[in-house]
């Protein structure tokens, strides 16, 4: 292969893996996609066989073992044509196989054994994601009590605010917010000291294997921030959890500051009542989705350089969590360089249908919100999509376009079209004021729940007529 050849197959292979990237992020869950797949590269692509670097043999066992077969389908369908996968150490020649793994065993990681030893190394200690810190959070109504509270944390830690308990559905930034706590402390001289719960029970029960129970203790107990992340996962497991008890009790007594996050509020969580009411002993704050101007201000950091309208589309098109949002400006960005065009707000709209999953069966349809809507607040759909502007009708209007944006998922041009051909500012505009609504009054937000539970309820209906 000539070296102009090899340097354009070198290109393609690595545009082809970023947006591959960008889908597979949104199909696996985040723990496997953090773990396995992030740390990858590419650098070939040849004879349709797409070559994967991965950091450790252990890594590339667990991709062949467990997601070639998802990869495979993303890789091809991203490029167009039939593609092959092969997994390769980093800064190795020679082609990854299963056998050849097995003779490497397991990588050395902060939750697992040393290789040698076969006992956890104490010593190590864990790395903050140095892009997840307070200059690059985007703050707005969704996240702004967080945000507020965690920059409290960091600015006095174990006097207010301790325990601080963040929650939240995945991909929202409450994993951002608590390293952006460890890197100011840590910059502070503070003994920071961040762990996923799930590499806390690794390392709990490995101790209590190896019989270095102590060293365990001590390692915690030393810390003067603890930062625990996805707390749930230690729901299914009372022994971890006597473990966490005892380590929260001894951190908290000592008045070291104490951040956990989870996936929901501490009393509908599974976790023993004893840490239940730990956890609510502090302050329990939620994350909730972004709104567009949030998801706009998040596009717009990550891509100054592209058009408003792209960012606009982009926007409009994902909305269910900042992860999404990345995922879909990768997949823009990469089908913009694989086909050689500027990245437009028609190429965008082609890069998000092609390679988005289809729109899922349970998202609410046009009538349905309308129907609704019109249940709900007496005013008919043909006054919802008309031109009459008094106050129970422009109220009805505002809630339907904004109803439309976020539980039909349509684009802000297509709510025009579905309200009687209204123009794109004029939608935008009245999106804006109904949040701005939801923000300062309650009704609107319970307004806004009441139409939901209905096109819920009508929509169990026509499940049980079919």
């Amino acid at each position: 292969m000539s070296k102009i050849s090899e340097g354009l197959a070198t290109d393609n292979a690595q545009q082809i893996w970023k947006a591959a990237l960008g889908q597979l992020q949104l199909e696996i869950p985040r723990p496997n996609y953090e773990t396995w797949l992030k740390p990858t590269s590419t650098v070939g692509l040849v004879d349709d066989v797409l070559t994967i670097y991965t950091p450790s043999p252990f890594a590339a066992e667990m991709l062949e073992k467990r997601l070639s077969g998802t990869i495979i389908r993303t890789v091809s369908r991203v490029a167009g044509r039939k593609l092959e996968v092969q997994f390769k150490l980093q800064g190795s020649n020679d082609e990854l196989q299963p056998e050849k793994l097995n003779s490497f065993g397991s990588e050395t990681s902060d939750s697992e054994p040393n290789e040698t030893t076969g006992k956890l190394d104490y010593a190590k200690s864990y790395s903050l994601k140095p892009s997840f810190n307070f200059e690059t959070f985007i703050v707005g109504p969704s996240n702004r009590l967080a945000h507020a509270a965690a920059a409290k944390v960091a600015e006095s830690p174990g006097n207010v605010y301790n325990p601080l308990f963040i929650y939240s559905e995945v991909g929202l930034g409450k994993t951002h917010l608590l390293h952006a706590i460890g890197h100011t402390l840590s910059l502070r001289g503070q003994k920071v000291m961040y762990v996923s719960s799930e590499r806390f029970t690794n390392e709990y029960i490995n101790a209590i294997r190896e019989g270095t129970a102590s060293k365990f203790r001590d390692r915690y107990r030393s810390a003067d921030v603890l930062l625990i992340d996805d707390i749930q996962f230690i729901a299914s497991k009372p022994q971890t959890q006597e473990g966490f008890f005892h380590t929260f009790n001894e951190l908290h007594m000592a008045g070291k500051q104490i951040v956990i996050t989870g996936d929901e509020p501490t009393n509908k969580s599974l976790l023993q009542e004893r840490i239940q009411s730990r956890l609510a002993g502090g302050l329990e704050v939620d994350i909730q989705q972004p709104d567009y101007e949030s998801r706009y201000a998040i596009l717009q950091s990550k891509a100054r350089n592209l058009e408003p309208a792209v960012l606009d589309h982009i926007a409009q098109h994902a909305h269910q969590n900042v992860r999404e949002l990345e995922g879909a400006l990768n997949r823009v960005v990469a089908y913009s360089q694989l086909i050689g065009s500027p990245v437009t707000t028609e190429l965008a709209d082609q890069a998000l249908k092609s390679l988005l999953p289809e729109t899922p069966k349970d998202v609410a349809s046009v009538e349905e919100i309308l129907k609704s809507i019109s249940e709900f607040s007496g005013v008919t759909i043909e006054l919802i999509t008309g031109k009459r502007r008094d106050k129970a009708t422009a109220d009805a209007r505002r809630m339907a376009m904004y109803m439309l944006r976020e539980d039909a998922h349509l684009t802000s041009a297509r709510v025009g079209q579905a309200l009687g051909g209204k123009d794109h500012s004029t939608v935008l505009y009245a999106q804006k004021r109904f949040e701005q609504f939801m923000e300062t009054d309650s009704s609107v937000r319970h307004q806004l729940a009441a139409v939901r539970d209905i096109v819920i309820r009508s929509r169990r209906v026509n499940l049980t007529a079919k």
